[in-house]
């Protein structure tokens, strides 16, 4: 009888360990398909906000054409972004030419190194309730990026841009590789940091921070992300689901960004 017991618990310990490790317990999490459509690889990555858990280790490398599926709890509210150009195994400082994490592939927590395209996520993930997700050039740009849920209803969908916005970045916010190449775009308020632009102090209300020569060539390249912190009417999606799509250069690159 008392190996009879042993068999069961060891069976059930072998079973709950194998849903875990093949995912079949997403239906206790939100399914997030991570997709590179760029023509170069990228590592993307993730911080938690305060109070939430890390999730995929905080970052990982996906090559081009490739999709990382990752889950998140039901709840959860963080930050995705893509790093570009990175060189983990040289002396690089450093290591990604945008949105380095101090140098880590799995940024455990750690927020990225501005300017990067940020999708911001606070889930709630059943048909029940809706999540809120938006894409953000509040602090720059490095490379575009969609979000769908897999029924892709037009209100649910954030696109791509209409140009690169490296493509038409002021000298004056350009971010530069060794190579000299537009990598990414500062905002106005992380290259000045002037509370005009920053919408702080006296220009900390709708009224007093308006859209600026430099949020609006954000704007015109990417009207369906944030441009600065009061971009009006504010371009947050509220959608239920338990599965969401994240695609970088979501046409490829160099070509339009505007289909999924």
């Amino acid at each position: 009888m008392k190996l009879l017991e042993l068999a069961a618990t060891a069976f059930f310990l072998f079973l709950a360990s194998h849903l875990m490790l093949t995912g079949s317990v997403a239906a206790y999490q939100v399914t997030l398909n991570v997709h590179n459509k760029c023509l170069f690889p990228i590592w993307p990555a993730t911080a938690p906000n305060t109070g939430y858990s890390v999730i995929a280790d905080g970052g990982f490398y996906l090559p081009s054409g490739k999709i990382q599926r990752i889950y998140a709890p039901l709840t959860w509210s963080g930050r995705i972004w893509a790093r570009t150009g990175c060189k983990f195994k040289s002396n690089w400082k450093p290591a990604c030419e945008t949105g380095d994490c101090k140098g880590r592939l799995a940024c455990n927590g750690l927020i990225g190194k501005p300017p990067v395209t940020l999708v911001q996520i606070a889930l709630h993930g059943n048909q029940s309730k809706s999540s809120f997700y938006d894409v953000s050039l509040v602090d720059g740009y490095n490379i575009p990026v969609s979000v769908t849920i897999s029924q892709t209803p037009e209100q649910c969908t954030i696109r791509g841009c209409l140009q690169s916005v490296n493509d038409v970045c002021p000298q004056e916010l350009q971010v530069l590789n060794k190579k000299g190449e537009v990598v990414a775009c500062k905002s106005a308020c992380l290259a000045f940091d002037k509370d005009i632009f920053c919408c702080r102090n006296a220009y900390g209300t709708p009224e007093k921070c308006q859209p600026s020569v430099y949020s609006k060539i954000f704007k015109d390249a990417c009207p369906c992300y944030y441009s600065y912190a009061f971009d009006t009417p504010p371009p947050l999606v509220n959608c239920a689901s338990g599965e969401y799509v994240i695609t970088f250069c979501p046409s490829g690159w160099g070509d339009a960004y505007t289909s999924i």
